[in-house]
């Protein structure tokens, strides 16, 4: 299954169904507003014998101009204004008003009976109409992508602010750290080389969340490392209990990436992925290339042992989904099942 979070809430107005009924109702006022203001009808010089075409006309051009402003807004400026496509945008603009100018023009030469066609007053006429037209669907566009970045990061920031706690409880869970301290001190009654490499994971690992996860993004390869050390750590601790397979590859030019964004999936894996389970096995693979990240955690669970959830249990596989759908949007996927006695994790994800 692929997991997408949105806690982000919507105001009312922001709603579909909301803006579809304020549509409605401008499109409405908008095109009554020439019947409404229309002076009443001269008795004296009967009545006008095309007025039933200029209603047709009226209601051709009302649905192309909405057409227009929907075309504009939808597509013209998110595919060419915001991409810095000015020549295209201007190109587009004057084949429409010609198109527009045309159709007026041929309609009356076709139709309308007592009045000549005119160019000038034609080209008059759509030029204001467009420009009335093309300002309110320009206006309107960026207005509302103001709008959703605004909502957007404060969502990020109340997301932060209301994470923090619980990401430093999850990220490395404080039994994982008293195991491994009574592992160094066992370490140093025996007087192993192993203390010393021991201590410098450890010491890289805590410096690693006290200074670098403070970042927005960190080079890859200093996640990866921070992820390399957790789980030395981890083999040092269970030793020949749990087969622990790990490949990474990473390329040459650096990426970014968010901190402490992987080592939920890890450490979910070490902590449900050991115990009673007979062949206890965990397999972790990373891969980067072409801007893409390939992240996969497997560990071997039993289906017959029933665990006892403590209060963290499944924090940090909710926060960080969370994080990636605020932080990732659609550039992400995320699937995570359990097939044939394995818990699999696998994580796509575009980087910076």
């Amino acid at each position: 299954m692929t997991t997408l979070v949105n806690d982000t809430r919507q105001a009312w107005y922001s709603r579909r169904w909301a803006q579809i009924f304020l549509h409605a109702v401008a499109w409405i006022t908008l095109f009554s507003l020439p019947y409404l203001l229309r002076p009443s009808p001269d008795q004296h010089r009967g009545p006008d014998p095309d007025e039933r075409y200029w209603h047709i006309h009226f209601i051709i051009n009302a649905i192309l101009l909405t057409l227009f402003f929907y075309l504009n807004s939808n597509i013209l400026i998110p595919k060419l204004i915001y991409r810095k496509k000015y020549l295209q945008f201007g190109g587009v603009l004057l084949l429409l008003f010609a198109t527009l100018i045309y159709l007026r023009y041929l309609f009356v030469q076709s139709f309308i009976t007592h009045k000549q066609a005119e160019l000038k007053p034609t080209i008059l006429f759509t030029f204001f109409t467009v420009l009335f037209i093309l300002a309110c669907s320009t206006a309107w566009r960026m207005i509302r992508d103001k709008m959703n970045a605004d909502r957007l990061a404060s969502a990020k920031e109340n997301e932060n602010l209301k994470t923090e706690l619980s990401l430093l409880r999850s990220q490395v869970s404080p039994h994982f750290m008293f195991n491994v301290l009574n592992n160094m001190v066992a370490l140093a009654r025996k007087q192993s080389d192993q203390l010393e490499p021991s201590l410098i994971k450890l010491s890289s690992l805590m410096r690693y969340m006290l200074y670098e996860a403070d970042e927005d993004t960190v080079a890859l390869d200093k996640e990866t490392d921070y992820l390399q050390s957790y789980i030395d750590l981890q083999q040092q601790r269970f030793g020949a209990k749990v087969q622990v397979n790990v490949s990474m590859q990473l390329p040459e030019h650096g990426y970014e990436i968010e901190p402490m964004l992987l080592i939920p999936f890890v450490e979910n894996a070490f902590k449900h992925g050991t115990g009673l389970i007979p062949d206890a096995r965990i397999d972790i693979e990373l891969r980067a290339r072409q801007g893409l990240l390939q992240f996969s955690v497997m560990n071997k669970y039993n289906p017959e042992y029933t665990e006892i959830k403590d209060k963290t249990s499944g924090i940090g596989l909710t926060n960080v989904k969370r994080r990636l759908n605020l932080l990732y949007k659609d550039n992400y996927q995320l699937l995570i099942s359990k097939k044939e006695g394995w818990f699999v994790v696998s994580l796509q994800l575009h980087l910076h």
